[in-house]
């Protein structure tokens, strides 16, 4: 499992919390195995959401499968560039990403050296773990916002909450049809409301 962006800061006193994104979907335009940063389209309002949970000082961590690599459409060094870019469009509205943790593995990948079965594949819990213990962050008391369900079986199997974002992929899925026991905070139409959901429930 990689962390890629910023370096976790320095252990604070208590756990604290934060809130977790996919990438696709959830906070750019869903592309099929994007591979150039000027594919990266911010959806509407996600600056804004984003801007609002950094001046509440809510770390912000994207979290994201790239299968695209493991398959060998494009090299990690293009996920770094992407988020690079991704970076550019959240600056321009005043705001950021804390911290980006990417999977690049695949069971079945085209490259020999990514065909594992991993533990930070979602919905394997993996990548939230990791940014929890660099970040010393208390996942009970975070969320894990997604648009498909693979995002929301992550977030329960790490003890995150999740909530369903109708972005992306979200729109085809019925929240009646995903187990209760994995504690959804509710669904939402846009990654704003998805962070108003959170605010109002944490």
């Amino acid at each position: 499992m990689n962390g890629v962006g910023c370096a976790g800061p320095g252990a604070a006193s208590h756990p604290r919390p934060a809130v977790f994104l996919d990438r696709d979907g959830t906070l750019i335009e869903e592309v099929n195995y994007l591979a150039h940063p000027e594919q990266v389209r911010l959806l509407p309002g996600a600056a804004e959401a984003v801007k609002e949970l950094n001046a509440l000082g809510i770390p912000v961590v994207v979290v994201t499968n790239q299968a695209g690599v493991a398959r060998g459409y494009f090299p990690e060094s293009r996920v770094a560039e992407v988020h690079a870019r991704l970076n550019e469009l959240l600056q321009a509205g005043g705001a950021r990403i804390d911290a980006y943790y990417m999977c690049p593995h695949h069971p079945d990948a085209a490259l020999e050296q990514y065909r594992i079965t991993c533990t930070c594949r979602k919905p394997a819990p993996g990548l939230l773990r990791q940014a929890a213990r660099e970040w010393n962050l208390d996942l009970s008391a975070s969320c894990m916002i997604g648009d498909k369900v693979s995002d929301l079986e992550a977030g329960a199997q790490a003890g995150c909450p999740p909530i369903l974002v109708r972005t992306g992929y979200g729109a085809s899925i019925d929240p009646a049809t995903l187990p209760a026991a994995w504690g959804m905070l509710g669904v939402a139409d846009s990654l704003m409301e998805a962070v108003a959901l959170w605010r109002r429930r944490s």
